[in-house]
């Protein structure tokens, strides 16, 4: 007689906090970008606890439910949040105040983020529409904001910047909020556009 044993994943869904935790952070920040306030505490909180520390706890629960997509997406974000602090942080500590990161500097370290978003963004062909316009946004968010630290982009160009920022987050956001809701009421409470394997 032979015993089959059928193992079941009944770990909770991580996505939703990564993109919560993406999105939030990635809203208030570009809030100041779109020029409603300076650069503050409340966004390097937000950029340390929830956009970054939230974002590699849920990419390393990816990990657990072996997600490759997940796990490199919301480790790498979490760690752009936890390196954007460390490099706003870092030249206001002695002996560490010569070292801030210029413009063209900032241009390049965001250009990279921009390559990997891309590339990151053919892989939610593969998804769902919710994560395409996320990724897609967000790419184009990286890109504006390395060419208006590279060209030295008017006022104007920077707040335009802020707004598609504000528009990628609440994008990550609704994509997060949508699959909480989903799953408590098994049923498609906020539709996330799946498309065809």
């Amino acid at each position: 007689m032979t015993t089959t044993t059928e193992i079941r994943d009944t770990t909770a869904n991580p996505a939703p906090l990564g993109l919560l935790g993406f999105g939030m952070t990635t809203v208030l920040l570009n809030i100041h970008n779109a020029g409603f306030y300076e650069l503050n505490s409340m966004i390097l909180a937000m950029g340390i606890c929830y956009g970054g520390i939230a974002q590699v706890i849920a990419g390393i629960m990816e990990w657990k439910k072996n997600n490759t997509f997940g796990t490199t997406a919301f480790i790498s974000y979490g760690f752009f949040w936890l390196s954007f602090v460390v490099m706003v942080l870092l030249p206001k500590c002695e002996p560490m105040s010569k070292m801030a990161t210029d413009d063209t500097a900032k241009a390049a370290y965001l250009a990279m983020w921009g390559v990997f978003t891309a590339v990151m963004f053919i892989g939610t062909l593969r998804l769902n529409r919710a994560l395409q316009f996320v990724f897609a946004s967000l790419t184009i968010l990286f890109f504006l904001l390395a060419y208006g630290d590279l060209m030295g982009a008017s006022a104007g160009f920077k707040h335009f910047t802020g707004y598609e920022g504000i528009v990628c987050g609440l994008s990550a956001i609704y994509a997060g909020l949508a699959q909480v809701l989903n799953e408590l009421y098994r049923k498609t409470v906020l539709p996330l556009g799946p498309v065809g394997k």
